[in-house]
């Protein structure tokens, strides 16, 4: 369950907001039951994006003092296929550095490898290249992209930021904190350096903080290789994305998967703030289903 609700000191006028909330589902992952409550009630208009979110655009009559958008969902999670059997490929057949695109994808590729930042693109390239040597004397691409981000968890101090936005890549490097996206920004501008295609990625991280309610949004980055697809790295945590982690939505920009955006029209300092409470709880499937039965009877 993720709630957010904004407050302020009197009743204010919402323009259109935009809601990346519904978990992106595959051949790992399905939605079993979506239940978005918003109030006040707004008329909801559903799509999907460029990039393959589900996206609810949010339009709302009547104004109020207080937004709330509480956001439940049971999703079904099957057993990750390389856990069960590991595709058994060999070192040297790994994508190497530097990575070649087939020629039919290089349309869309191209899209992952521009820099968000151009302005903070040669420091990152000088930064990426000042780093120690990976372990491995000609490393692959993902082993680069693993190096890399082990390097941002080690350098970088997790600092939770309320703000809204992200730190630039070289602000971050020169503060030496930043929150989950700043971190996700800086792994994502420092592989696209190496023309390593990479996303953003915005969702939930499961910890003992969002199983007792106290949760955030959590975001990281995802790299493309031919080999292996899109793969994804949290520097934040200094690991590979795993199934403590659940998607929303993916962007080539990080502004593109904000989970709300929106607009509103009051007095001025009408705004007081806003809180922010995910939950994540693991329930076993016949667990759930008598739940559910029980609910309906």
């Amino acid at each position: 369950m993720h709630r957010t609700v904004y407050r302020y000191k009197a009743p204010v006028q919402f323009g259109m907001h935009r809601l990346v909330l519904r978990p992106r589902e595959g051949h790992e992952i399905t939605v079993v039951k979506h239940h978005l409550t918003i109030v006040p009630q707004p008329r909801l208009y559903w799509l999907n994006d460029i990039f393959g979110n589900n996206v609810a655009l949010a339009q709302f009559d009547e104004a109020a003092d207080r937004l709330e958008i509480r956001n439940e969902v049971v999703i079904d999670r099957m057993p990750r296929a390389e856990d069960a059997a590991p595709l058994k490929v060999s070192r040297s057949s790994l994508t190497p550095l530097p990575v070649t695109y087939p020629q039919m994808e290089l349309p869309v590729v191209q899209g992952y490898i521009a820099s968000v930042y151009p302005d903070d693109h040669a420091k990152v390239t000088a930064w990426v290249a000042s780093l120690p040597p990976p372990e491995e004397a000609h490393p692959t691409a993902l082993e680069m992209v693993e190096h890399v981000g082990r390097c941002i968890y080690g350098t970088i101090k997790y600092r939770r930021r309320e703000e809204p936005g992200v730190q630039t890549p070289v602000g971050t490097l020169a503060l030496g904190t930043g929150s989950c996206r700043d971190m996700a920004v800086l792994m994502m501008e420092a592989c696209r350096s190496m023309g390593i295609a990479t996303r953003f990625v915005s969702g939930y991280l499961s910890t003992s903080a969002s199983a007792a309610g106290r949760g955030a949004t959590h975001a990281w980055a995802d790299v493309y290789l031919p080999d292996s697809g899109w793969t994804g790295y949290d520097p934040t945590i200094g690991e590979r994305v795993s199934r403590k982690h659940l998607a929303i939505g993916v962007s080539a920009h990080p502004r593109g998967v904000m989970p709300v955006s929106g607009i509103f029209n009051g007095p001025p300092g009408a705004y007081e703030g806003m809180e922010v409470a995910v939950t994540m709880k693991q329930v076993p499937m016949e667990e759930m289903v008598d739940a559910e039965d029980l609910a309906q009877n």
